[in-house]
């Protein structure tokens, strides 16, 4: 689906633009005092029901309000309550144990010098008890060589230990697609800042029966596959979303990452771009990364350049220590030194980004030829997790010729110090995807929901 010009972009922030997205939700049309609505027009009356507030009767993040609407009309939005949610969307959640917040939002929509109210009622959950890390969840795909590899699988850590896995749903998929290209790869989960919210996004892709990789790098989806849930058991219907402009070859191996600074999700991926008058998306091209932003995965801004070093890098991941966002990249010898490798690289600000012309680099070099040094084949894939127990930092990384996914760890992200060790046992045959840290009663509950092999 193209990009609806009726769909006009609105601005949360600096950065924060989001396209419009229409659902039905709880709310009521009211007339402005100044205006009646049966004076108001038939397009007025249309731009304001097309209006919506995702999820407004369990409000567990931040709001995405619109600015604009269809054909043009303004919109100013107006809370009973700013303190809980201000006329921006920022949620301020009450208490853990506390009952949940009712508020309305008003939104006042504009358009030929008429106007008219709406009405939304939303209900504010009480934010979750925090309780300690104590085990891990794996979320990845089992590769195009299976007819049904190119899916979603889970894998449970046995109890609070990184290294030693179990499959679980018997070794089958949790998640199938049945929407684009019928096939995800890429997993990947994040977590929300308030902690009781999950997003699983993936690449819209498959190769097994399906197209080539030339012609997946070339034509492939602009699209985003995602499921959200509130207890990674239960799992909303899919959504396929449109992220990436007509000018990509692909949109591959998505992550996100929460930055506090924004209020919203940084999304990111890899594209190769082509020239806006190459339909045929014949000419020389790379993989660069781009991002958009989001607050509900739904609606994301129109993506922008990331990290584009005049070279081919794909599959970056992001983890936060301190105030420093440290990103593992998979480079071909472009920012790094090591042809086929990984490169560490940290910046004090998420969307800082990198032109071939960046001089010196926004994301500062810390380490690279990673898997060089420690005598591993050529890797792809990396996901990175602090380990429950403080004990340092694990990044699992693809050796995708070789022996599939392989545990690396070192003690700090800012002076690396790579490691392998050599007891380990991941889930069977996982490809590109996620290890998430859960609490006990995470990790108990989808043991429950999707046993292993017996």
């Amino acid at each position: 689906m193209p990009f609806l010009p009726a769909r006009p972009a609105w601005r949360l922030s600096r950065h924060l633009v989001l396209p419009l997205a229409v659902a039905a939700s709880a709310c009521a049309l009211l007339p402005a005092q100044a205006v009646p609505a049966s004076a108001a027009g038939p397009r007025l009356e249309e731009a304001a029901a097309a209006l919506t507030v995702w999820d407004a009767d369990d409000v567990r993040g931040y709001l995405s309000l619109p600015t604009t609407s269809l054909y043009g009309a303004k919109v100013r939005w107006a809370s009973d309550r700013p303190r809980t949610v201000t006329a921006t969307g920022e949620v301020n959640r009450p208490a853990h144990g506390r009952p949940p917040a009712h508020v309305t939002l008003t939104a006042t929509v504009r358009l030929d010098h008429r106007q008219v109210k709406r009405r939304f009622d939303v209900t504010v959950r009480a934010l979750p008890e925090r309780k300690p890390l104590e085990g891990y969840f794996f979320a990845y795909f089992a590769g195009e060589r299976y007819s049904d590899g190119e899916q979603v699988y889970f894998g449970a850590s046995r109890g609070n230990d990184p290294l030693h896995w179990d499959d679980l749903h018997g070794n089958k998929p949790v998640l199938a697609s049945t929407l684009g290209e019928k096939g995800v790869r890429d997993p990947f989960i994040v977590r929300s800042p308030e902690g009781d919210r999950f997003y699983l996004i993936a690449t819209d892709l498959k190769i097994n029966g399906g197209k080539g990789w030339g012609e997946a790098m070339r034509f492939g989806s602009t699209y985003l596959e995602i499921w959200e849930s509130t207890d990674l058991v239960h799992w909303s219907e899919q959504r396929h979303v449109k992220v990436s402009g007509d000018r990509a070859g692909m949109t591959w191996a998505p992550e996100a990452t929460w930055d506090p600074k924004l209020g919203a999700y940084v999304v990111y991926w890899a594209s190769n771009l082509y020239a806006a008058d190459d339909t045929e998306h014949t000419g020389s091209t790379y993989p660069r990364m781009m991002y958009a932003t989001t607050r509900d995965f739904r609606t994301f801004s129109e993506p922008k350049v990331w990290n584009d070093p005049g070279g081919g890098v794909i599959d970056s991941t992001v983890a936060k220590d301190g105030d420093w966002y440290y990103r593992i990249t998979t480079d071909d010898k472009v920012v790094g030194s090591c042809a086929r490798d990984v490169v560490l690289e940290r910046s004090r600000s998420l969307t800082a980004v990198d032109s071939p012309g960046t001089t010196p680099r926004r994301w500062e070099l810390v380490d690279d030829c990673v898997r060089t040094g420690v005598g591993t084949d050529w890797v792809e894939g990396p996901t990175v997790f602090k380990d429950n127990t403080g004990d340092g930092w694990w990044v699992f990384m693809d050796e995708a010729g070789g022996r599939g996914y392989l545990p690396f760890h070192t003690d700090s992200l800012a002076e690396p110090h790579w490691s392998q060790p050599g007891d380990h046992a991941l889930p069977s045959r996982p490809r590109h995807g996620t290890v998430l840290p859960v609490t006990a009663e995470e990790l108990a509950r989808v043991r429950a929901a999707y046993p292993g092999p017996s």
